[in-house]
């Protein structure tokens, strides 16, 4: 098989790619994370570079346009070397740093549990043996425990026992053990001689989509050293859950080359998370994951086909934890991995934290608990019934399937307010940088002040406007200009065309279809939701009157709304620390109903009612639908 060298500019990083290797996967081997929303496929073009030197064959040219083409412009994921090159990779087509929410405090909101972290290091003393008493180490060891702790269930591993007759005798019969929490049993997992120890440390993990979060605890006093997030880099190969599952599948060693990668994020991250802080990798001895069931899946290397695929089956929803050096983690090897419970192949461990940290199956009212992303992943109930639902969003609210959607990095518009009449702008931009797109809650903004002003209609079409240099024709179809070339930070036109509008009204139509649907199977109306939890990242930035505005969430006064910031993060350092919090946990993924949208028709018929600003029947949003016909 021929092999040739690769350089990418301007980073000057060479790779030797052969024949059958695309330029994305040899980008990405180089360091060089490519935007790619559809996952290799061709059918998003936002992989683009610039061939400035050598030969290639290319298997397509998607959407880019002619004047791309002919600046020598390829899809990177369609593109195969067949010669030595030089490839451009534009600035624009970087993933980069998004947007992340670490955390953010629930204040009266979050229940509480008692401290009591999943490992612990204790300190015993044991009666040395004599011609009396010949029992043997092991059996020595679990006598002091049991009657220290009150604890039944132990086991050792044969390391420690190959140790543990010396460690005894150095320390003079005071040692210190290091205790594993494995749902119901302790594994003792290390043994030091005396009572002196270095101090040890719990990872709290949230494996989003998008993002990754890591907040370092201290297992000792429960406080965090630190929290750490960035976006997870699996996203060069696709932007949703469905394009990473067809990427694992149909490439050979996609999983362990997704799993690579996810590792890879997580050890950057704790690499941060310690230095300059005197401790070390080893150092960390138990790690709690909360994230939906294909990043949990991809994260152990556990083949996610079946996730997908009727009647949409996950290999496990519940594991008991696993060691650390059984996936390549960068932590201590002995250290035990506990990924929190899903429900179903769309509600995982994230949403059962943000239930967990709610504590919605303890409460009277009946509440609400959304997480919106490319899933539209829910919980409806109270303490006395749990219903849960996933509605495919798609992935608009993360800016694909939009020309200038991007999702929130540096530049991307965050906030639209358009006047009346003139049409004039007014944006607000991640990092106040110059716009270069539009992400998720922008779109939102957008749309309402689009409707506002009366450009378009309620089914998401252009209206008969006075003529404004805003609203033009591009190859057919009407757009609206957010930002002139002029004004933005890649020299292009931002613009929200007719069909961006249209997708986005499909996403918000499914999150209020599977809201109408479980609220339907259970016999409630909108009014009798008491209070509604929204959570993550999108969640924090959404105007929560434009949402509710063009239909995405009912129409509810906004005091029985609470934002809750990253629960799963919460939810994941909370079981770290917390028995009780953990046994909670398992038990709360036990009362809750899964509703499969897919069978039936009640989810469809509440989809195509919802794909109108705000709704088919106004009669659901009063607040906001003064004027409307």
């Amino acid at each position: 098989m021929n092999e040739y060298k690769v350089v990418f500019l301007p980073d000057s990083s060479t790779v030797t790619v052969n024949e059958d290797e695309n330029i994305l996967d040899a980008a990405f081997r180089a360091g060089i994370s490519l935007k790619s929303s559809c996952g290799g496929t061709g059918s998003c073009s936002r992989c683009g570079v610039i061939i400035k030197k050598g030969l290639a064959r290319s298997e397509g040219v998607g959407k880019l346009t002619r004047e791309q083409l002919s600046k020598g412009y390829v899809l990177a994921c369609q593109t195969y070397p067949r010669s030595d090159m030089e490839i451009e990779v534009p600035e624009s087509n970087r993933l980069s740093q998004h947007q992340v929410l670490i955390s953010e405090e629930l204040n009266n909101h979050m229940s509480t549990h008692t401290f009591d972290p999943l490992f612990q290091k204790i300190k015993i003393a044991l009666s040395p043996p004599s011609l009396d008493d010949h029992t043997d180490d092991s059996s020595r060891l679990f006598s002091v425990l049991r009657k220290t702790l009150n604890i039944e269930h132990l086991r050792l591993n044969l390391e420690t026992v190959q140790k543990l007759p010396r460690i005894l005798r150095e320390g003079n019969w005071r040692i210190t053990v290091s205790l594993a929490d494995i749902k119901g049993c302790y594994e003792i997992v290390n043994v030091e001689a005396g009572w002196n120890h270095r101090n040890y440390y719990g990872l709290a993990l949230d494996i989003g989509t998008t993002t990754v979060v890591a907040q370092l605890v201290d297992l000792e006093t429960g406080e965090s050293v630190g929290i750490e997030g960035t976006y997870n880099k699996q996203a060069v190969f696709g932007d949703d859950v469905i394009s990473r599952i067809i990427y694992a599948v149909e490439h050979k060693k996609g999983v362990e080359q997704m799993q690579r990668t996810i590792l890879t994020t997580v050890y950057e991250l704790i690499t941060t998370l310690i230095k300059d802080k005197n401790i070390n990798y080893e150092d960390i001895w138990y790690v709690t994951c909360a994230g939906n069931t294909t990043m949990i899946h991809l994260f152990l290397g556990i083949d996610p086909e079946y996730i997908r695929l009727e009647p949409y089956v996950p290999a496990f929803n519940s594991l008991i934890p696993i060691k650390a050096l059984d996936i390549g983690l960068a932590v201590n090897p002995r250290a035990m991995v506990y990924c929190l419970p899903g429900t179903a192949s769309y509600v995982g461990g994230d949403i059962t934290a943000g239930a967990e940290v709610i504590g919605i199956d303890k409460q009277e009212k009946i509440s609400l608990f959304i997480d919106v992303g490319t899933n539209g992943e829910m919980v409806l109930g109270n303490k006395d019934w749990l219903m849960a639902c996933a509605c495919s969003a798609g992935p608009a609210f993360e800016g694909g399937g939009i020309i200038h959607g991007m999702r929130a990095m540096d530049g991307a518009i965050e906030n639209v307010d358009i006047e009346p009449i003139s049409l004039d702008v007014h944006l607000k931009t991640v990092n106040n940088k110059k716009p270069i797109g539009i992400c998720g809650s922008g779109l939102i903004d957008c749309i309402a002040s689009l409707q506002t002003t009366a450009v378009i209609n309620r089914t998401g079409s252009f209206l008969a406007f006075p003529t404004n240099k805003r609203i033009r024709i591009t190859e057919g179809e009407k757009e609206f200009v957010l930002a002139w070339a002029g004004e933005s930070g890649n020299s292009k036109d931002i613009t929200i065309s007719e069909s961006d509008i249209k997708n986005l009204i499909r996403s918000k139509a499914a999150v209020f279809a599977g809201i109408s649907t479980m609220l339907k199977t259970v016999g409630l109306a909108l009014d009798d939701i008491e209070q509604i939890y929204v959570a993550g990242g999108f969640g924090k930035y959404i105007n929560l009157a434009d949402a509710i505005k063009i239909g995405m969430f009912p129409d509810l006064p906004l005091e029985k709304y609470k934002y809750v910031g990253n629960s799963s993060i919460m939810g994941a350092k909370k079981i770290l620390l917390s028995k009780e919090a953990r046994d909670d946990a398992e038990q709360l993924t036990g009362k809750i109903t899964y509703l499969e949208l897919s069978v039936g028709n009640d989810f469809y018929e509440e989809f195509i009612s919802a794909l109108f600003l705000p709704h088919t029947d106004l009669k659901l949003f009063p607040s906001t639908t003064e004027g409307l016909r």
